[in-house]
Parts: C-alpha cells; sequence; structure tokens
C-alpha cells in the first residue's frame, strides 16, 4: 500500500564527552552545555542525554550544576530531558539516580545488568535495577532499557513478568563499548529479533567514525538515533565536528535524504509515551 505518510525520527544528543580535543570544543560548565543543547534544538534534536556533572565534567551526587543547566535550557528550548542511572558503579544506588529529583527531567537510562567496560567492570545488579525502576515509576519518569549485551533481554523479560517494568518504555542499544556487544549490524539485527516486548528503541555507535550503523539502525526501523560528543566527534573517517550542532545538522540531513522525517517535540513525547 502506498503512503505519503513519512516515517518520523527522533534525533537525541549526548552533549558532553571525554578527552574531547581540537577543532571539537566540550561544552563542560552549565553555560557552555546549556548554549550546545539549545543550537542542537535548532538543528532538529528534540532528545538531550545529560549526566550530573561538575564542571570539570566529573560525575557528581550534587544537583547544582545540573539543575542551574536545565534552568538555563528551559529559557530557550522546551527539549526532552533525559537523566542518567549510569556513572561510577562506586556511587551509592540514590546518588547514580540522583537525576530523577529534578522534575524536569522526561526519560532516564536504566541499564539492564552489568558488562565489562575495557578493564573494568559496570555493575547494575538486579536488585540495584529494580531499586532505579521503582524509583522512575515514584517520579514519573519513562525508562530508556540500555542493552549492552544479549542476555540483558533475559532480565527485562523477568522485570516485566515482576511487574517491576511496565510501558510506556523504550529500548536503547549502546554498542561499540569494548567487550560488550559489537557495534555491527549483526548485533542489531540480533538485539531486534529478541526483544521480549515490543517497544520502540534507538541506537548509540561508541566511538563511531561515521554514520553507516546508524543509516542501517534507520533502515532497520529505529525510533532514535543519537549523536553527541558522549559517543563521537566524528561523523567521517578522520572528520571531526566543532559542536554538537553539527552533528546533529548532518544526522538531520542523512534522516530527510532517506525518505524519513524528523520527530517534532510533540510527535516525540507521543512516541515516547510521556503524557504530561
Amino acid at each position: 500500500m502506498v503512503t505519503n505518510e513519512r516515517r518520523k525520527i527522533i534525533v537525541a544528543v549526548a552533549p558532553v564527552g571525554n578527552n574531547v580535543g581540537p577543532p571539537s570544543k566540550n561544552p563542560l560548565t552549565p553555560v557552555e552545555v546549556a548554549r550546545e543543547v539549545v543550537d542542537c534544538a535548532h538543528a532538529g534534536a528534540s532528545f538531550v542525554h545529560l549526566h550530573v556533572r561538575d564542571d570539570a565534567g566529573n560525575p557528581t551526587e550534587d544537583l547544582t550544576h545540573f539543575s542551574l543547566t536545565l534552568d538555563l535550557i528551559r529559557e530557550s528550548s522546551d527539549i526532552i530531558i533525559q537523566g542518567s542511572t549510569g556513572g561510577l558503579s562506586e556511587l551509592s544506588l540514590e546518588e547514580r539516580c540522583v537525576a530523577l529529583n529534578d522534575p524536569r527531567v522526561e526519560v532516564a537510562s536504566l541499564n539492564m545488568g552489568s558488562v565489562n567496560f575495557n578493564e573494568n567492570v559496570y555493575i547494575n545488579r538486579l536488585a540495584d535495577i529494580r531499586y532505579w525502576a521503582q524509583r522512575m515509576e515514584e517520579t514519573g519518569v519513562i525508562p530508556e532499557l540500555e542493552i549492552f549485551e544479549s542476555g540483558m533481554l533475559t532480565a527485562v523479560a523477568r522485570l516485566v513478568e515482576e511487574n517491576v517494568l511496565k510501558p510506556p518504555f523504550t529500548y536503547g542499544f549502546p554498542l561499540g563499548f569494548h567487550y560488550a556487544l559489537p557495534a555491527s549490524p549483526s548485533s542489531l539485527f540480533f538485539l531486534t529479533s529478541s526483544l521480549p516486548v515490543p517497544a520502540p528503541w534507538g541506537i548509540v555507535h561508541e566511538s563511531m567514525q561515521d554514520f553507516s550503523l546508524l543509516a542501517v539502525a534507520l533502515g532497520m526501523g529505529a525510533a532514535a538515533v543519537r549523536v553527541g560528543f558522549e559517543d563521537s566527534v566524528y561523523f567521517a573517517p578522520g572528520e571531526a565536528a566543532k559542536t554538537n550542532a553539527e552533528l546533529v545538522e548532518r544526522i538531520v540531513s542523512l534522516i530527510r535524504l532517506i525518505g524519513y522525517e524528523v520527530a517534532t517535540l510533540e510527535e516525540a513525547r507521543k512516541l515516547l509515551g510521556i503524557t504530561s
């Protein structure tokens, strides 16, 4: 059946990176991050992923800089705010989900298991996940279930069965972390064909050197694609963006070139199940 309606894609941005050097300018202070987020919103992003960090970019349980950043963003943009339950495993459970204490956070990442990152272990026990899921339910925040390994889908099935996880939620597939699932089409195919509960999904390509896997994900039905300095400064081999907004502009162009459209803020909230 022929239709004139184009698929709508959420463009997400994670603007604060690690070890970012020239020509890319890494935003760190509330003013810098907020300015970058607003520029990304103007370029087509409807969703921003933010950790609670200090001025040096280090994880902290102090909401001062985070909330000030949101104050500044909200002066110019109604972009969807995603907080994180990620960060250092050494932080307490409450410290890792402190972003939920800011009522402007509408979505939050929920890591669905432990995984090896380089030489370290990123610890997310099932009891921890239950705690964070409960806090999200209490605060009315939509979970994005982060799947670093295929076995984490078993955890999703178990927690859905326990009624700990309830729709609406979405899946996030962060691919390319060392010793987790590789950033490849075969990983995407396996994950998307193994979902225990249907829900919209999106992709993060850690350390990407070009947009090829994001393009594959779009063709496979991704509802969201993410760019930004937290993931990579590169949009093509050896070519780095100077700002996050440049990455957003380029992924927006790609989305439109293949015949899709970029979701508006209203469309993105509807797709994610945000009702308030």
